[in-house]
């Protein structure tokens, strides 16, 4: 096992950007399609109930902008708790098996709200500093799930102030929680670029387990129909 690993690593691409263009085989690539393709799936519905209220509040229609607020928080959780998942997978599956992909540090100057900006910036800056090879690659993903857990908490508190009418200037509400969904956003593009990488590491021989740990998390996967990269 360790010399079948010694070989595949000195086949790995040896940047993040050089994963993201790779090959991969025929079962990685549609597993890895069909969860792309279901991260994007939410963010799109998210993405068009949000610029639908955003329309609204343009054009002072903020009772009926507020009856859609529930909604946008139910898709943001949805989009929220996929990334979660996903994430949680590749740590475990990592952290249990020892397969570690290319990484690199979150970039506060990729995120609006300051929270996200917060969090990554200490990703970015310990990274540099203090952590190498393993513990970077498990901090990232801890401070993913971090952010991803703050901007579901934002919302939630955005939406409850909306939803009993404690805001003058509900435009403003949507406002923020279009930097809030602009932050998931970038969430589930590391997610991805996280997810290409680590299949580019995967030996096929842990396929199978990791494949069952994330239809196990995200069932959805399943009804996807994979798209090749």
């Amino acid at each position: 096992m360790g010399d079948f690993r010694a070989k595949r690593a000195g086949q790995r691409s040896r940047t993040v950007r050089e994963d993201w263009f790779a090959w991969l085989p025929e079962e990685m690539d549609e597993l890895f399609g069909a969860t792309r393709s279901e991260l994007e799936c939410s963010n799109g519905i998210l993405s068009v109930a949000l610029d639908e209220a955003l329309a609204l509040c343009e054009q002072e229609q903020f009772t009926v902008a507020k009856e859609r607020v529930i909604v946008f928080a139910g898709l943001f959780d949805r989009l929220a708790m996929r990334l979660w998942l996903v994430i949680r997978t590749i740590e475990e599956h990592g952290s249990h098996f020892g397969t570690l992909p290319n990484v690199t540090a979150l970039d506060s100057e990729n995120f609006r709200g300051t929270t996200a900006q917060r969090i990554s910036f200490m990703d970015n800056l310990l990274a540099k500093i203090v952590f190498r090879g393993r513990t970077r690659f498990f901090h990232k993903l801890h401070a993913l799930r971090e952010i991803i857990e703050e901007l579901q908490k934002e919302t939630r508190a955005i939406v409850e102030d909306v939803s009993d009418g404690a805001l003058v200037y509900p435009d403003r509400a949507w406002k923020e929680l279009e930097v809030l969904g602009y932050d998931l956003n970038t969430c589930m593009g590391e997610t991805t670029v996280v997810l290409k990488s680590f299949f580019c590491a995967l030996p096929a021989e842990e396929l199978e387990a990791f494949r069952h740990k994330l239809v196990m998390q995200v069932p959805a996967i399943l009804t996807v129909r994979p798209r090749r990269t």
